[in-house]
This record gives C-alpha cells, structure tokens and sequence, in this order.
C-alpha cells in the first residue's frame, strides 16, 4: 500500500455511547405531545430522564477538507444554524485526511468533515494510530467522479471498457491517485477499476494526493487519472486537462461518502454537544438540499477561507449539470444530496460495514472482522436518533439498505463475510 505523503506540487490558487436522552431547553424544545408524534414507540420507551440537557463545550472546532461536500458544516457555522443548539462551530481548514486524522485522534478537532473509510480505518488499526471512533451521522451522498487525463481521450478512450482496452494493448506503469488508504475515493477508484478487469495493484500504480493537489499533479504528469470529490474533477475539465470517465453515483447511486466523524472517547465526554452539532448540521443539510439555495451555498463555500474554487466550477455540478469533458452532457438526478428527507445522513450499520467489506478485499484487513459488531461501535444511532428529533428529522425503520451496484452485484449487509470473498478481482 502507498504511503500517506508524497512530493507533490500544491493545487495553486466504540462502543455505541449510552445516551442521555433530553429534551432541548432552547427554542428547539417540543411538546411532549409533539415528541409521541415524532419519535417511533421503541424509542418512546426509554423514556428521557433528568438532568442537564446544556451542550457541555459550547465552541466546537470542526475540521474539513475543501472539497464540495464540507458544505453542510460551513452553511451550520456561516448562517448560524449553530447557535439555535446552543453551540458554535468553527470550521478548521485542513491540509489533507491524514492531518484530519492526526488532529482527531490528538484532540486538536473535535470533530470533522471526514471521509467514511477513514474512520473505519482507524477504529480497526489499519489507517493509522489505532483509536475508538465514531461516526455521528453520513453528510452526503453522491458527487464524487473517476477523472482521466485528456491523453486518453485523444486516443478514444472515454470510459473503463475503454481504458482497459488501451491498457492491454499499451502496457507501460500507468498510475492513479486517491486521497487515503481506507477511504471512499481508494475503494471507488479500486471497485470501478476492478469492474473493468484492472487489476489496481497488478495493473496499474496507485498513490495518495490530498484532493486540492488532484488537478496540480495532473498538469504536470503525476498521475494518469483520479478519484476525488467535487469541485476537483470539474476544475480539471475546466482546466482543459482531464475529463470524467465516471461518477461515483454511477458505481454505487446513494453512496456513503463523508461523515460527521470523531473519537468514542470526545462523545463520552461531550454527549449533549455530540447531539447539538448532529441536529445543527442536520439542519444545514435541509437547507443545502433546497435548490434554490444551491447557487448561494456555492458563493459561500467557493471563498478561499473554504474550498478555493470558481463558484460556477463549484455550482454546476452541486445543481446537478454535468459535462463529462468529452462531449455528454446530462442533468444528473443522482446529483449530490446532503439530506433528501433524511435518507442521506442515517448512519446504516450496512454503510458501514461495506467499507470493512473492502478493506477486506484489498488486504488491509488481514482477519476477517466481526462486521456488525464493529459497525454498531462505530455508528453512533442513539445519538443521531435525539438529534433527529431535535431537528425534526424522519428516521429509517432498518440499520441496514440494500443497493446493487455498477456490476450488479447487491449488497444488503446480510452476509458481509460471504460478500467480501465473492470478489473475482481482490488482494
């Protein structure tokens, strides 16, 4: 596997925390006739006790990469969805995921913007210095892509059928990039690469560029292609130096990608500001996923305290327009979504399993892990469950969803042991 540091040119310009259930004492409070209206019969039960429901930290330091999808925690902080809880996030600007996950495992972030697998990765040892995670709740869906250098292009090739092709008929060291190890572009780049009977660690060469150097290092030649979220792979077609040979909705429609992540050891000392932050983010996500306020969000996030990129490059995608660079354009349906009714930001136990699932595959995980196990320490549903009700949020009546993905096979969280090993291509 790649190391987590490279030489490369800067892009210029747990166990599941028992709760304590409570009811906000600040303008989020609901009647209790509202609550039996809200909360499902089995959470009704535990009925919430006495006690202090005041968020224990009242500022909250959130870490974020600049990439599209940091927008649900910008918009809670800028438009001050925050202070309705009782809470001040600040946003921190952050090199790269593994800065993000140096500062959460050190307590210099309380929590942050973070990458699914990342999170997965550290809890089980193999993404880094070994920790209890958590993950409070999922904050997108969707937006990511498979970005090639315009050479393939000039040579026909649009998509993966067809970089196959060119890579049996030209065998030289082809290399592409992802952002971390564990994380979601890695297991996309691997999945879809894998689909097409690329090999990603027999065929071709992969490394770990933090996602503001993805176009930087395509420039000058560092990489053949890369998988990134959003802006980064419309600024390289904006740039005229790569195309999109695949979104990350047309592997898996309705991904996990970034969650709300921090250690199990911040949540047990700050459970009340845990629910605070998940239910001011919840609230933004609401906000983000109304359309007409995209292009506003796009203003906001696009400045250089943020994410650093023009707000059309940011904007059209966010609305949904695509332009693959190589002559298709589609409004995408599958656009990114940061709430859609609430579907977006449960965390499923499958989610998360499905990373371990990978990690499996590619030999990041030598032992076969206790898959549901390990996902229930992870992802916090208590948690999210008295954030949702302070934020009006609908809740899924299962921890797990079923998707099948671009190769048609279905993932359903029922076996994951049978389905990690089911894989042609793997470690």
């Amino acid at each position: 596997m790649d190391h987590e540091s490279n030489n490369l040119p800067a892009e210029p310009a747990c166990a599941e925390i028992p709760r304590r259930n409570f009811i906000r004492a600040t303008g989020a409070l609901l009647s209790g006739a509202a609550l039996m209206a809200i909360v499902p019969p089995g959470v009704r039960s535990a009925a919430w006790a006495a006690g202090s429901d005041a968020p224990e930290k009242k500022e909250v330091k959130v870490g974020f990469i600049p990439l599209t999808d940091c927008a649900s925690v910008v918009i809670a902080s800028v438009l001050k969805f925050d202070e309705k809880y009782g809470i001040k996030i600040v946003p921190s600007k952050e090199a790269s995921w593994a800065s993000v996950r140096d500062k959460l495992v050190n307590g210099e972030l309380d929590a942050a913007h973070v990458l699914y697998g990342l999170i997965y990765g550290v809890h089980t040892g193999i993404g880094g210095p070994k920790k209890d995670m958590a993950i409070l709740m999922n904050l997108n869906h969707n937006g990511q892509a498979v970005t090639l250098a315009n050479k393939f292009a000039e040579k026909g090739v649009k998509d993966g059928a067809g970089l196959k092709g060119f890579i049996d008929n030209n065998r030289a060291e082809y290399t592409f990039a992802q952002t971390f190890p564990t994380g979601t572009h890695a297991m996309w780049l691997y999945y879809w690469l894998a689909t097409y009977s690329i090999d990603p660690f027999k065929d071709v060469k992969n490394i770990v560029v933090p996602p503001p150097q993805m176009v930087a290092n395509m420039r000058v030649g560092n990489m053949d292609g890369f998988c990134v979220g959003e802006p980064w792979n419309n600024r390289a077609i904006y740039d005229k130096i790569g195309f999109t040979a695949e979104t990350t909705q047309g592997i898996w429609k309705d991904h996990p990608e970034k969650t709300l992540g921090t250690t199990a050891e911040w949540i047990g000392k700050y459970p009340n500001t845990a629910r605070a932050m998940t239910a001011a983010i919840l609230d933004a996500s609401k906000y983000i996923d109304v359309m007409t306020n995209r292009k506003k969000v796009a203003e906001i996030i696009a400045d250089k305290s943020y994410v650093n990129c023009p707000v059309d490059v940011i904007d059209q995608r966010l609305e949904g327009d695509y332009d693959n660079g190589v002559g298709k354009k589609w409004k995408d349906a599958d656009y990114m979504k940061f709430y859609n009714e609430g579907t977006v930001n449960y965390p499923y136990l499958s989610d998360g399993m499905w990373f371990l699932t990978q990690h499996k595959r590619w030999g990041l995980l030598k032992d076969e892990p206790d898959y549901m196990a390990i996902a229930k320490q992870v992802n916090q549903i208590a948690i999210y469950k008295d954030a949702a009700v302070m934020a009006k949020v609908p809740v899924p009546k299962s921890n797990l969803r079923t998707s099948k993905l671009i190769d048609g096979i279905v993932w359903d969280g029922k076996d994951p042991k049978k389905y990690a090993a089911s894989f042609k291509i793997k470690a």
